[in-house]
Protein backbone atom coordinates (compact mmCIF):
# COMPACT_ATOMS: atom_id res chain seq x y z
CA UNK A 1 0.00 0.00 0.00
CA UNK A 2 1.16 3.46 -0.62
CA UNK A 3 -0.51 6.65 0.47
CA UNK A 4 0.47 9.40 -1.75
CA UNK A 5 0.29 7.84 0.10
CA UNK A 6 -2.68 6.47 -1.55
CA UNK A 7 -0.39 5.63 -4.35
CA UNK A 8 1.87 3.00 -3.04
CA UNK A 9 -0.28 1.55 -0.33
CA UNK A 10 -1.65 -0.10 -3.29
CA UNK A 11 -1.66 1.47 -5.20
CA UNK A 12 0.66 4.94 -1.60
CA UNK A 13 2.30 8.13 -0.60
CA UNK A 14 2.11 11.10 1.10
CA UNK A 15 0.60 7.68 1.54
CA UNK A 16 -2.02 6.69 0.77
CA UNK A 17 -6.25 2.83 3.16
CA UNK A 18 -9.63 0.64 3.22
CA UNK A 19 -9.78 -3.10 2.66
CA UNK A 20 -13.08 -4.42 3.91
CA UNK A 21 -16.73 -4.11 3.30
CA UNK A 22 -19.43 -6.49 2.25
CA UNK A 23 -17.21 -9.08 0.65
CA UNK A 24 -17.20 -11.56 3.51
CA UNK A 25 -14.30 -13.56 4.89
CA UNK A 26 -12.20 -15.60 2.48
CA UNK A 27 -9.72 -18.40 2.98
CA UNK A 28 -6.01 -17.65 3.34
CA UNK A 29 -5.19 -19.21 -0.01
CA UNK A 30 -7.18 -16.72 -2.11
CA UNK A 31 -6.36 -17.14 -5.76
CA UNK A 32 -4.30 -14.51 -7.57
CA UNK A 33 -3.11 -15.13 -11.14
CA UNK A 34 0.64 -14.88 -11.70
CA UNK A 35 1.98 -11.31 -11.96
CA UNK A 36 -1.41 -9.92 -10.88
CA UNK A 37 -1.97 -7.59 -7.94
CA UNK A 38 -3.92 -9.21 -5.10
CA UNK A 39 -7.42 -8.06 -4.27
CA UNK A 40 -7.39 -7.50 -0.54
CA UNK A 41 -8.68 -5.51 2.40
CA UNK A 42 -6.18 -4.31 5.00
CA UNK A 43 -6.34 -2.34 8.24
CA UNK A 44 -3.30 -0.51 9.64
CA UNK A 45 -3.29 0.83 13.20
CA UNK A 46 -1.34 4.08 13.47
CA UNK A 47 0.70 5.31 16.43
CA UNK A 48 3.46 7.86 16.95
CA UNK A 49 6.94 6.43 16.35
CA UNK A 50 9.12 9.48 17.05
CA UNK A 51 9.42 13.24 16.97
CA UNK A 52 12.46 15.18 15.77
CA UNK A 53 14.19 18.51 16.23
CA UNK A 54 12.18 21.13 18.06
CA UNK A 55 8.87 19.32 17.68
CA UNK A 56 6.83 19.64 20.88
CA UNK A 57 5.84 16.60 22.88
CA UNK A 58 2.84 15.11 21.11
CA UNK A 59 0.80 11.98 20.63
CA UNK A 60 -0.82 10.50 17.56
CA UNK A 61 -3.04 7.57 16.78
CA UNK A 62 -5.33 6.49 13.98
CA UNK A 63 -6.23 3.90 11.42
CA UNK A 64 -5.88 3.33 7.70
CA UNK A 65 -8.43 1.24 5.83
CA UNK A 66 -7.34 0.04 2.38
CA UNK A 67 -9.59 -1.90 0.00
CA UNK A 68 -7.99 -2.82 -3.33
CA UNK A 69 -9.67 -4.93 -6.01
CA UNK A 70 -9.70 -5.60 -9.73
CA UNK A 71 -7.60 -7.20 -12.43
CA UNK A 72 -5.79 -6.48 -15.67
CA UNK A 73 -9.12 -7.06 -17.45
CA UNK A 74 -11.37 -4.91 -15.27
CA UNK A 75 -8.98 -2.22 -14.09
CA UNK A 76 -8.17 -1.53 -10.44
CA UNK A 77 -10.38 0.07 -7.79
CA UNK A 78 -9.23 1.47 -4.46
CA UNK A 79 -11.23 2.61 -1.46
CA UNK A 80 -9.04 4.40 1.05
CA UNK A 81 -9.69 6.02 4.41
CA UNK A 82 -7.23 7.43 6.93
CA UNK A 83 -8.46 8.73 10.28
CA UNK A 84 -5.84 10.35 12.54
CA UNK A 85 -5.95 12.09 15.92
CA UNK A 86 -3.02 14.38 16.69
CA UNK A 87 -2.45 15.96 20.12
CA UNK A 88 0.20 18.69 20.06
CA UNK A 89 0.88 18.34 23.78
CA UNK A 90 -0.54 21.79 24.52
CA UNK A 91 -4.19 20.84 24.73
CA UNK A 92 -4.98 21.09 21.02
CA UNK A 93 -6.33 17.90 19.47
CA UNK A 94 -6.91 17.67 15.73
CA UNK A 95 -8.98 14.92 14.16
CA UNK A 96 -8.41 14.42 10.43
CA UNK A 97 -10.39 12.11 8.17
CA UNK A 98 -9.34 11.54 4.54
CA UNK A 99 -11.64 9.46 2.35
CA UNK A 100 -10.99 8.60 -1.26
CA UNK A 101 -12.04 6.27 -4.04
CA UNK A 102 -10.32 5.75 -7.36
CA UNK A 103 -10.30 3.55 -10.46
CA UNK A 104 -7.40 3.04 -12.85
CA UNK A 105 -7.42 1.00 -16.02
CA UNK A 106 -4.76 -1.66 -16.40
CA UNK A 107 -3.10 0.12 -19.33
CA UNK A 108 -2.58 3.20 -17.11
CA UNK A 109 -4.42 5.36 -19.65
CA UNK A 110 -7.37 6.40 -17.50
CA UNK A 111 -7.64 7.40 -13.84
CA UNK A 112 -10.86 8.45 -12.05
CA UNK A 113 -10.75 9.82 -8.50
CA UNK A 114 -12.84 11.33 -5.71
CA UNK A 115 -11.79 12.45 -2.24
CA UNK A 116 -13.10 14.31 0.79
CA UNK A 117 -10.93 15.72 3.56
CA UNK A 118 -12.40 16.46 7.00
CA UNK A 119 -10.76 18.23 9.94
CA UNK A 120 -12.58 18.06 13.27
CA UNK A 121 -15.62 16.71 11.42
CA UNK A 122 -15.79 19.70 9.05
CA UNK A 123 -15.13 19.05 5.38
CA UNK A 124 -12.36 21.36 4.24
CA UNK A 125 -12.06 20.20 0.65
CA UNK A 126 -13.57 17.82 -1.89
CA UNK A 127 -12.00 16.68 -5.15
CA UNK A 128 -13.64 14.96 -8.12
CA UNK A 129 -11.95 14.41 -11.45
CA UNK A 130 -10.42 12.17 -14.06
CA UNK A 131 -7.17 12.00 -15.98
CA UNK A 132 -6.76 10.58 -19.50
CA UNK A 133 -3.45 9.69 -21.11
CA UNK A 134 -2.97 10.84 -24.68
CA UNK A 135 0.03 10.36 -26.97
CA UNK A 136 1.98 13.40 -25.81
CA UNK A 137 0.34 14.43 -22.53
CA UNK A 138 -2.03 13.57 -19.70
CA UNK A 139 -5.26 15.61 -19.69
CA UNK A 140 -6.89 16.25 -16.28
CA UNK A 141 -10.51 17.36 -15.96
CA UNK A 142 -11.77 18.42 -12.51
CA UNK A 143 -15.38 19.04 -11.47
CA UNK A 144 -14.48 19.72 -7.81
CA UNK A 145 -13.34 21.87 -6.09
CA UNK A 146 -13.86 23.86 -9.33
CA UNK A 147 -14.37 23.03 -12.99
CA UNK A 148 -10.92 23.05 -14.49
CA UNK A 149 -8.87 21.36 -17.21
CA UNK A 150 -5.10 21.23 -17.48
CA UNK A 151 -2.35 19.15 -19.05
CA UNK A 152 0.46 17.20 -17.41
CA UNK A 153 3.58 15.79 -19.02
CA UNK A 154 3.32 12.37 -20.64
CA UNK A 155 5.83 10.81 -18.22
CA UNK A 156 3.38 11.09 -15.32
CA UNK A 157 2.30 7.76 -13.79
CA UNK A 158 -0.86 6.97 -11.82
CA UNK A 159 -0.85 5.21 -8.40
CA UNK A 160 -1.40 1.57 -9.36
CA UNK A 161 1.04 1.83 -12.26
CA UNK A 162 3.53 3.28 -9.78
CA UNK A 163 3.26 0.16 -7.62
CA UNK A 164 3.56 -2.15 -10.61
CA UNK A 165 6.74 -0.39 -11.73
CA UNK A 166 8.25 -0.63 -8.26
CA UNK A 167 7.57 -4.38 -8.18
CA UNK A 168 9.00 -4.79 -11.69
CA UNK A 169 12.15 -2.88 -10.69
CA UNK A 170 12.53 -4.97 -7.52
CA UNK A 171 12.27 -8.21 -9.51
CA UNK A 172 15.04 -6.92 -11.77
CA UNK A 173 17.23 -6.24 -8.69
CA UNK A 174 17.12 -2.48 -9.26
CA UNK A 175 17.57 -0.36 -6.14
CA UNK A 176 16.46 3.09 -7.36
CA UNK A 177 13.47 4.23 -9.39
CA UNK A 178 12.41 7.84 -10.01
CA UNK A 179 8.96 8.74 -11.35
CA UNK A 180 6.58 11.72 -11.33
CA UNK A 181 3.24 10.63 -9.81
CA UNK A 182 -0.26 12.10 -10.05
CA UNK A 183 -2.96 10.78 -7.71
CA UNK A 184 -5.46 13.65 -7.59
CA UNK A 185 -4.45 14.91 -4.14
CA UNK A 186 -4.08 18.52 -2.94
CA UNK A 187 -7.22 19.88 -4.65
CA UNK A 188 -6.51 17.69 -7.66
CA UNK A 189 -3.55 19.68 -8.94
CA UNK A 190 -0.51 18.29 -7.12
CA UNK A 191 2.20 16.31 -8.89
CA UNK A 192 4.98 14.70 -6.90
CA UNK A 193 8.42 13.68 -8.01
CA UNK A 194 9.11 10.39 -6.26
CA UNK A 195 12.35 8.65 -5.39
CA UNK A 196 11.96 4.97 -4.51
CA UNK A 197 14.75 3.07 -2.79
CA UNK A 198 14.39 -0.72 -2.86
CA UNK A 199 16.30 -2.78 -0.31
CA UNK A 200 17.59 -6.35 -0.40
CA UNK A 201 14.96 -8.96 -1.17
CA UNK A 202 13.45 -10.79 1.80
CA UNK A 203 13.09 -14.39 0.65
CA UNK A 204 10.19 -16.64 1.72
CA UNK A 205 10.90 -17.95 5.21
CA UNK A 206 13.12 -15.01 6.21
CA UNK A 207 12.03 -12.53 8.88
CA UNK A 208 8.66 -14.21 9.30
CA UNK A 209 5.96 -11.58 10.03
CA UNK A 210 4.19 -11.54 13.38
CA UNK A 211 1.38 -9.20 12.29
CA UNK A 212 -1.78 -9.98 10.29
CA UNK A 213 0.36 -11.24 7.39
CA UNK A 214 1.42 -14.20 9.53
CA UNK A 215 -0.22 -17.47 8.62
CA UNK A 216 -1.40 -16.30 5.20
CA UNK A 217 -0.34 -19.16 2.96
CA UNK A 218 -0.52 -17.06 -0.19
CA UNK A 219 2.08 -14.65 1.27
CA UNK A 220 4.37 -17.26 2.81
CA UNK A 221 5.76 -18.27 -0.57
CA UNK A 222 6.26 -14.75 -1.92
CA UNK A 223 9.29 -12.47 -1.98
CA UNK A 224 9.03 -9.03 -0.43
CA UNK A 225 11.25 -5.97 -0.36
CA UNK A 226 11.84 -3.10 2.08
CA UNK A 227 10.84 0.02 0.16
CA UNK A 228 11.10 3.74 0.88
CA UNK A 229 9.23 6.18 -1.35
CA UNK A 230 10.05 9.88 -0.87
CA UNK A 231 7.65 12.48 -2.27
CA UNK A 232 8.97 15.83 -3.50
CA UNK A 233 6.98 18.85 -4.62
CA UNK A 234 7.43 18.89 -8.39
CA UNK A 235 6.51 22.58 -8.53
CA UNK A 236 9.27 23.61 -6.11
CA UNK A 237 12.14 25.63 -7.61
CA UNK A 238 14.58 25.09 -4.74
CA UNK A 239 17.77 23.19 -5.47
CA UNK A 240 18.38 20.99 -2.43
CA UNK A 241 14.81 19.99 -1.76
CA UNK A 242 13.73 17.93 1.24
CA UNK A 243 10.88 15.47 0.69
CA UNK A 244 7.40 16.60 1.68
CA UNK A 245 7.00 13.18 3.26
CA UNK A 246 8.20 9.61 2.85
CA UNK A 247 6.58 6.20 3.20
CA UNK A 248 8.49 3.10 4.27
CA UNK A 249 7.02 -0.39 4.05
CA UNK A 250 7.64 -3.99 3.07
CA UNK A 251 6.12 -4.73 -0.34
CA UNK A 252 5.13 -8.23 -1.41
CA UNK A 253 5.36 -9.08 -5.09
CA UNK A 254 1.54 -9.25 -5.26
CA UNK A 255 1.22 -5.62 -4.08
CA UNK A 256 0.33 -6.17 -0.40
CA UNK A 257 2.20 -3.97 2.09
CA UNK A 258 3.10 -4.35 5.76
CA UNK A 259 5.28 -2.60 8.38
CA UNK A 260 4.36 0.95 7.40
CA UNK A 261 6.20 4.05 8.54
CA UNK A 262 4.77 7.44 7.52
CA UNK A 263 7.53 10.03 7.86
CA UNK A 264 6.47 13.69 7.89
CA UNK A 265 9.95 15.05 8.71
CA UNK A 266 9.05 16.55 12.12
CA UNK A 267 7.51 13.28 13.25
CA UNK A 268 6.96 9.71 12.07
CA UNK A 269 4.03 7.33 12.52
CA UNK A 270 4.10 3.54 12.52
CA UNK A 271 1.34 1.60 10.78
CA UNK A 272 0.94 -1.97 12.01
CA UNK A 273 -1.01 -4.39 9.82
CA UNK A 274 -3.74 -5.62 12.17
CA UNK A 275 -6.20 -7.14 9.71
CA UNK A 276 -5.79 -8.65 6.25
CA UNK A 277 -8.49 -10.30 4.17
CA UNK A 278 -7.56 -11.76 0.78
CA UNK A 279 -10.05 -12.15 -2.05
CA UNK A 280 -9.90 -14.18 -5.23
CA UNK A 281 -8.75 -12.22 -8.28
CA UNK A 282 -10.54 -13.36 -11.42
CA UNK A 283 -8.21 -14.31 -14.27
CA UNK A 284 -8.71 -12.62 -17.64
CA UNK A 285 -10.83 -14.63 -20.06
Amino acid sequence: MMMSGRSVLCGSAALAVTLAGGFGLRHATALTPADELASHRAVYELKLAQTRGNSPAMSARGRILYDFSGSACEGYALQFRQVSELDNGEGKVTLSDLRSTSWEDSAAKSYVFKSQNYVNETMIDSVDGKAERQNDKVVVALTKPVDKKFDLEATIVFPTEHVRRIIAAAREDKSIIELPVYDGSEKGEKVYNTLTVIGRVIAPGERVPTDAAAGKEVLAGLKRWPVTVSYFDKASKSGEQAPVYAIKFELYENGISRALVLDYNDFAINGDLTSLELRDTKPCK
